[in-house]
């Protein structure tokens, strides 16, 4: 029996900045995430029905591999949810007036 080792690229497509599973549009930090809280590939699958259990094991037998590359992608994306999420209250403003003059109406 003859066994040709090969190099495979995990099952991972950049849409916009955002690592996508597979052919799913499941990110790879809700999967790495999910099996760093315990989740099984089968789990994480039963979660999220469009993803493929292969790709599953493969995106976390990378993350397994060169978890200091994917923990740095993740900060990166997390850093960046940070900047929008500040970028949004910043141009909303104060909302404890709209909050109180809706609770006010809501009694009237």
């Amino acid at each position: 029996m003859t066994f040709t080792v090969q190099t495979e690229a995990p099952p991972l497509t950049d849409a916009t900045g955002a690592l996508r599973v597979g052919d799913s549009r499941v990110l790879l930090e809700i999967v790495v995430r999910a099996f760093q809280d315990g989740a099984t590939p089968e789990a994480i699958v039963q979660r999220h029905s469009t993803l493929a259990l292969p790709d599953v094991y493969a995106v976390l037998a990378y993350y397994l591999r060169k978890p200091n590359e994917v923990e740095e992608y993740l900060t990166r994306r997390e850093q960046k949810a940070e900047e929008v999420r500040q970028q949004i209250e910043s141009q909303q403003g104060d909302l404890s007036e709209i909050r109180a003059r809706l609770l006010t109406q809501r009694r009237a």
